[in-house]
């Protein structure tokens, strides 16, 4: 790995000969061609924090949001959440949107309106999700994250199904959600491979149940990260390998709200998102970080998405 100097990050360094003492190993010292700063490969602090700082990621990773049934104020916290730390990367679960009017379940009892009624309808949902996806957009331009993914979710998967079927490709997710105008790269759902940053993958999520995370665990065998079931929930498997762990990352729609398809029964949904770091190596830290009644804590800080 190339040195770079503390002074001026430049890395036209060269040896400088090394500082001894017959107590201790000896140093290197090096000499910056730039800005003629001489500094140790060790005892330098401020070169060994920069050093650092340039083989690490930083990623943001959002679970389903079903706009416009949102809760805004977890919105609110992921949006100020982005902008605090700046990310590399923002990665985004699927199921962006509840497209509840493309769902084939929605029209099973009730009569489908005829084409020039129902597009119309169709159009406003999508302008309601784009709406959405718009406020995270905002905060990823102004934090300077260039890096964005999609991964399809089951229901943006009735988006696909709708068009395929009627033959009107605008509906299509990529087309419907304009991922290429805003440079996020598409990961459709069904693809055996997910993907894959460093030693850690991420998909929508494909199994429920009570042990949803061991379910994905089993099935992918590596760490997996994931949205889909609306909890929070994490399994890990240690062998002789090493450790790999499965997260279930919750969601952010609106759990307070009554939905007649739950008929009822509570759940055990909560808000939440999460924080990645990658090591050069590929190795992983996965920070989840819950949302209480619009509340949370990053780094120290009090994050209030109620304001």
């Amino acid at each position: 790995m190339s040195k770079i100097c503390p002074g001026c990050e430049s890395d036209e360094v060269s040896k400088y000969g090394k500082r001894v003492n017959k107590f201790k190993p000896a140093v290197q010292r090096y000499y910056c061609k730039v800005c003629s700063k001489q500094f140790e490969e060790i005892a330098d602090f401020k070169y060994q924090a920069k050093r650092f700082d340039r083989v690490i990621k930083r990623a943001i990773v959002t679970p389903d949001k079903h706009f416009p049934l949102h809760d805004q104020r977890a919105i609110n916290v992921v949006c100020k959440a982005i902008e605090m730390i700046r990310p590399d990367i923002y990665i985004d679960l699927g199921d962006t949107g509840e497209w509840e009017l493309f769902s084939s379940h929605h029209w099973k009892s009730l009569d489908r309106p005829p084409d020039h009624m129902l597009i119309p309808m169709l159009d406003m949902e999508v302008d309601k999700v784009n709406k959405g996806m718009d406020q995270i957009d905002e905060s990823l331009n102004n934090a300077g994250c260039k890096d964005r993914h999609f991964i399809q979710g089951n229901h943006e998967v009735w988006l696909d199904t709708f068009s395929h079927k009627e033959t009107r490709p605008r509906f299509l997710t990529e087309n419907a959600l304009k991922l290429k105008e805003r440079g996020y790269e598409y990961h459709p759902y069904f693809r055996k491979k997910p993907l894959k940053i460093g030693k850690l993958n991420f998909t929508h999520g494909h199994r429920t149940g009570m042990h949803h995370a061991k379910a994905h665990l089993m099935m992918y065998g590596e760490s997996v990260i994931y949205g889909h079931t609306h909890d929070l929930q994490r399994h890990t498997h240690t062998a002789l390998g090493g450790t790999i762990s499965a997260w279930s990352l919750g969601c952010l729609k609106d759990i307070e709200a009554d939905e007649d398809w739950l008929r009822g029964n509570l759940t055990n949904w909560n808000h939440s998102f999460a924080v990645v770091d990658w090591f050069d190596n590929g190795d992983f830290k996965v920070d989840v970080v819950e949302i209480v009644n619009g509340r949370t804590t990053l780094w120290g800080q009090i994050i209030d998405g109620n304001s």
